[in-house]
Order: structure tokens, then C-alpha cells, then sequence
């Protein structure tokens, strides 16, 4: 049977600084709501307010410089118009995206934001809180927004989870057919994230949504966190860019014949 699925944005939530308690803003955002959380619910949090919070904010002519400390591979880099290059890198999250996530967007004027430490800490962290604030039992996403290899947009999705599943394992499961699933396994948090987005949008103030109708996801706080969809490097077809392939194998090449001809010599 299909389950009913309902999300919106929590309204009311005040400018976050550091220093704040998120988990006590968004209990009370729900208090003065006409929807007090049940058992089940997923919040949908924007890292931007979980970095904030957290004091992972620095001053915007140091962003470059912040790119270059939070990356730990480059994937693919390109010039831009203005002189600069737009870098696509694997940050120390193992997230591969546009300047590590380092951020200028819905953060005070000279400043940019950096993504959380630990965002699967932080999730757990803020579900904790609103389950013993609440006495509801709910699940945290953060999210943040990253564009995807061959297609146009951006889409939101799960850097931090706490008490939620992060896949639905339908391996073995008979399609409507009978045959096996061999390879389906739904990225539950992202769609969760994406899902959290539709409603909080990018310039409504809202940075919190709650999403109804998917507690069978919910579960104990020590879940696997958002950390486990990275993709492994041994299992990633496309773990460069395409020059960047193309360099580190010339590169290499050139490494092995020049060791050949010593070798000869």
C-alpha cells in the first residue's frame, strides 16, 4: 500500500549566529506551530544553520585559501571568465562538489561559511535533543545543495544524518514481475533532503522542514550516518575529471617509461 507523504517549511526561525543552541531554535520554532512533532517525522536542516551555530564562519577574502584547506583531492578544475578557476574537489567529508562547500550564500555580507565538522555527529546531536525536548521520536537530515556530473541544476542532498536510515535495501526483493533486485538500494536521505527542499526553497528564510509520512526510516541514533553513501574509491568509475584523467595518466606514463630507460641504462 502507497504511504501518504506530507512536508513544510518549520516558519519562525530566528538568524542563527554561533554559539546558538540549534536543537532549542528549532523546539521552539515547533512550539509556536500548529503541527507539534509525532513519532516518525524527519526534519530537514540546512547545513548553513548548522554552520553557524557551529562557528564555521570566516571572513570572505579568505575563501580561497579555506577551498584549498578543506580539499583533499582535486577532481577537475576549469578557468572562469573572471580570471579565477572554479575548482571541483573532494573535501575531508569525502564530498565531491564546487569549492569544498565553502559558501557565500544566506551568510552576513564579507563573510562565507564552511560545512560542519561533523555533520553526522551534529545531526545525531540535534535529534537527541528533540527527542528528549519533544518526546517525539524523530529523525534529523542536514542537507546541503550540490549539481550532479551530466545534468543540469543543483538538487539538495544528505551531508549529516542522525537517527535515520540512509538506504532502503530492496536487494533480493521480486519487482512487480517476480524478478530479483540485484542492484536497488533508494538513497532514503537524499531524497529526504530533496524532499525538505521543495518546501524550505532557497530564499524563503526557512532554513527547516519537517517531512510526515516516512517513519518506517526512523530509528536508533547510532544508525549508520550520511558518511556511508560516499562511494568508496575502488567502486568509483569517475573518480576525476576528464583532463585530470587524462594528465595523471600521461603522468604516469611518463613516470614508467623514464624508469624503463634508467633501468636500460
Amino acid at each position: 500500500m502507497s504511504e501518504m507523504l506530507s512536508a513544510w517549511a518549520l516558519t519562525g526561525m530566528p538568524e542563527v549566529r554561533p554559539g546558538d543552541d540549534l536543537t532549542a531554535l528549532i523546539a521552539e520554532a515547533v512550539t509556536r506551530t500548529a503541527q507539534p512533532l509525532r513519532d516518525g517525522d524527519i526534519l530537514v536542516v540546512t547545513s548553513k544553520i548548522v554552520s553557524k551555530a557551529e562557528g564555521r564562519v570566516i571572513a570572505a577574502a579568505d575563501r580561497e585559501d579555506a577551498i584549498t584547506a578543506e580539499t583533499v583531492r582535486v577532481v577537475a578544475t576549469r578557468p572562469r571568465q573572471d580570471g579565477g578557476v572554479t575548482r571541483i574537489v573532494q573535501n575531508r567529508l569525502g564530498i565531491v562538489g564546487a569549492a569544498a562547500g565553502v559558501d557565500a550564500s544566506n551568510t552576513a555580507e564579507g563573510t562565507v561559511l564552511l560545512l560542519p565538522l561533523d555533520p553526522d555527529a551534529s545531526a545525531r546531536r540535534i535529534a537527541a535533543g528533540l527527542r528528549e525536548t519533544t518526546g517525539a521520536e524523530v529523525g534529523v537530515v542536514i542537507s546541503d545543495t550540490l549539481g550532479r556530473p551530466w545534468r543540469n541544476g543543483q538538487t539538495d542532498v544528505a551531508i549529516g544524518a542522525g537517527g535515520v536510515h540512509v538506504f532502503e535495501d530492496l536487494l533480493g526483493r521480486m519487482d512487480t514481475t517476480g524478478r530479483p533486485l540485484v542492484v536497488t538500494q533508494p538513497c532514503i536521505a537524499d531524497e529526504l533532503a530533496a524532499a525538505g527542499d521543495l518546501v524550505k526553497g532557497k530564499v524563503s528564510g526557512c532554513p527547516v522542514a519537517v517531512v510526515r509520512g516516512m517513519g518506517r526510516f526512523v530509528g536508533a541514533l547510532d544508525l549508520p550516518g550520511a558518511a556511508a553513501i560516499i562511494r568508496a574509491p575502488e567502486h568509483d568509475m569517475f573518480r576525476l575529471g576528464a583532463d585530470e584523467a587524462h594528465r595523471e595518466g600521461y603522468e604516469a606514463g611518463f613516470a614508467a617509461g623514464r624508469a624503463a630507460g634508467e633501468e636500460r641504462h
